[in-house]
């Protein structure tokens, strides 16, 4: 309990450095009443502005008000559209979420037979192949992916047609055949990375002496895998996967702008544009709460996982 705590300490500790940077960073790039108004306000309706929004208060007040109103869940209101942020952010994180854990469900159901696979394989032509390809997609950038598969898949092969996501969303399948292509984007790099960090995993614990005891008692090289080294292999991995979750997040910014994708990533990079802060700062905010969960609920499976680390 004293690691969780301390754990659970760490997580609001985060979330409240975050929250107030982000508040003053926004503060000090600049006074958006100058983009609401445009370059021939007076200086009178520059002021007016600027008392109506509470710009005109110390940045330390204003943060105060804002996190005492966000933790009762009103995100404030947007500059450009004048209605609550609640309302534009809560329609688009399930299709975030839902793009996050579909690159999610790719990436273990994906990495781990085929990291499972090379080791088995060591020095193999199988091995080596992967190897390579390996090393060509981790240096890929996801949107380059993005880029590739609707090509591909969208203008050549005609599987789904890009930037018809709502006429996708209507029907489960379609909606389906067009998110895979998005979450393969994000997923594609961690499963390298995933397949690379499995195989070396694996191959450290058949070197461990327990595993020359297993040896010696009549198992073979698969006996010894599957009923010895897995298990073992697999709890940095797992943590390694569960934390990638919380990029995938971050991933899905831009690929949710390569496939027209109206989720809280395009949300994002357009409220930067217009300088909405309100709607950037909530979403800095949820994207960071959710890093920090994930990174928590991982640390918390991995010393369950591993019981090496409650005793420390």
């Amino acid at each position: 309990m004293k690691y969780i705590f301390k754990k659970l300490c760490t997580l609001i500790i985060t979330l409240f450095i975050v929250s107030l940077l982000a508040f003053y960073a926004f503060a000090l790039i600049g006074d958006p009443t100058t983009s609401m108004l445009g370059t021939n306000a007076t200086p009178e309706q520059v002021a007016a502005l600027q008392q109506e929004l509470g710009l005109d208060r110390p940045v330390l007040v204003r943060y105060g008000e804002w996190l005492l109103l966000f933790l009762q869940g009103d995100m404030g209101t947007s500059y450009s559209y004048h209605m609550s942020v609640a309302s534009m952010v809560g329609p688009k994180l399930p299709i975030t979420a839902v793009l996050t854990l579909m690159a999610f469900v790719l990436t273990v159901v994906v990495s781990i037979p085929l990291g499972i696979a090379t080791a088995r394989r060591e020095g193999g032509w199988f091995d080596k192949c992967m190897t390579v390809i390996d090393q060509i997609v981790m240096s890929v950038p996801p949107f380059f992916i993005g880029i590739l598969l609707t090509v591909v898949f969208g203008l050549i092969l005609h599987v789904f047609q890009p930037g018809s996501f709502d006429e996708a969303k209507g029907d489960p399948l379609s909606f389906f055949m067009y998110m895979i292509f998005p979450a393969l984007s994000i997923a594609i790099p961690r499963i390298a990375m995933t397949v690379k960090m499995l195989r070396s995993s694996i191959l450290d614990q058949m070197g461990q002496d327990y595993i020359r005891t297993a040896y010696s008692r009549g198992h073979d090289r698969d006996g010894v895998l599957w009923g010895h080294a897995l298990r073992n292999a697999l709890i940095p991995v797992i943590t390694f996967i569960a934390v990638s979750m919380a990029e995938m997040v971050a991933g899905s910014i831009i690929i949710e702008q390569v496939f027209s994708i109206p989720g809280i990533g395009r949300l994002l990079l357009a409220s930067i544009s217009n300088r909405d802060f309100p709607v950037v700062q909530a979403i800095v905010v949820i994207l960071t709460l959710w890093v920090v969960v994930v990174n928590f609920i991982a640390d918390v499976l991995y010393q369950y996982i591993d019981p090496r680390i409650r005793l420390n």
